[in-house]
């Protein structure tokens, strides 16, 4: 834990309602350092979005833990959460929900710097039109439009970055940060992002683009039904993915020329064990115990009894 910015330990998070529970995050271990980044990619409802919330305390874990900058979290009273909160950014996945509709975007940008206290409304201000100059919104016309009334999804996306970098965080969370962009717009976001990373920022972000992922994080986890089912290099997991899970997603992008694969189809597995074992052509009888997350080589880890490199 020394050292690391966010380190989690079999992290699961379950979720209860009148018609039953669901265990959206499955003993997940995770850990960044100062200045590295790691991409979670998976497919929707595979658990990113609870683990990078449950990482800031923002949902509480039904086993496991969370170390956040040194501090366990159930220890944390609520003024302690405030104080490793400010020391953090978050971006949402929804720019609609999480950036004030009745603010100009200027105002907007600036508002976590005046909550927070660290400079006058001139200091915040002027921070505020840097940043946004920098995410390609530098048009001054802009800056004093209402958020709801003149801003794209693009734009919105792009003035909430803005605010989660206002406090120059020593580790950002970004829930799909480049979702709503257009290509150009999606490189240079990443770009922006991979720059604070290389002077020190831990970053972890939730996307679902796995080529985007390998071309600006250091390392990847992907995710299957709330489970981390193989972690790497991104370089590597992309060349030489080892979970079968991984190699049905680098299937799936689509390429000119490239034959489209359709997922695996479900067939019926009434055992448990693995989570990927419904679609997976490769099940054996082993499969219906769970496989632990276990290294197969040098920074390689998965979760699957047949995968290659695994002692059987």
């Amino acid at each position: 834990m020394s050292g690391l910015l966010l380190s989690t330990k079999g992290l699961s998070v379950t979720f209860h309602s009148p018609r039953g529970s669901a265990e959206a995050l499955k003993g997940a271990d995770i850990d960044v350092a100062p200045g590295e980044s790691l991409a979670v990619v998976g497919e929707s409802g595979s658990g990113k979005t609870t683990l990078l919330r449950a990482s800031l305390g923002l949902v509480q874990p039904s086993a496991g833990y969370v170390a956040l900058l040194g501090r366990k979290l159930a220890g944390c009273d609520g003024k302690e959460l405030i104080f490793l909160r400010r020391r953090c950014g978050f971006i949402p996945q929804d720019p609609f929900g999480c950036v004030p509709p009745t603010l100009n975007a200027l105002d907007a940008a600036s508002e976590p710097i005046r909550i927070a206290g660290r400079g006058s409304r001139g200091e915040a201000l002027e921070k505020a039109r840097v940043l946004l100059a920098e995410l390609g919104l530098g048009d001054p016309a802009l800056w004093k439009e209402r958020v709801r009334l003149a801003l794209s999804g693009g734009q919105r996306q792009r003035v909430s970055i803005a605010r989660a970098l206002s406090l120059d965080p020593e580790f950002l969370l970004a829930d799909e940060p480049a979702s709503m962009q257009d290509a150009a717009n999606r490189a240079e976001v990443m770009a922006i992002l991979r720059r604070r990373t290389q002077k020190g920022m831990g970053l972890l972000m939730a996307i679902h683009d796995l080529p985007l992922a390998a071309a600006f994080a250091d390392r990847v986890a992907v995710m299957y039904k709330g489970a981390v089912v193989e972690t790497g290099p991104s370089e590597s997991v992309v060349r030489d993915p080892l979970h079968p899970y991984s190699r049905a997603l680098i299937a799936a992008i689509p390429g000119i020329g490239k034959e489209i694969r359709p997922p695996e189809r479900i067939e019926e597995w009434p055992f448990g064990g693995c989570p990927y074992a419904p679609r997976c052509p490769a099940r054996t009888e082993r499969c219906r115990k769970a496989p632990p997350l276990s290294p197969v080589a040098p920074d390689r880890n998965v979760a699957c009894w047949n995968a290659r490199g695994r002692d059987r």
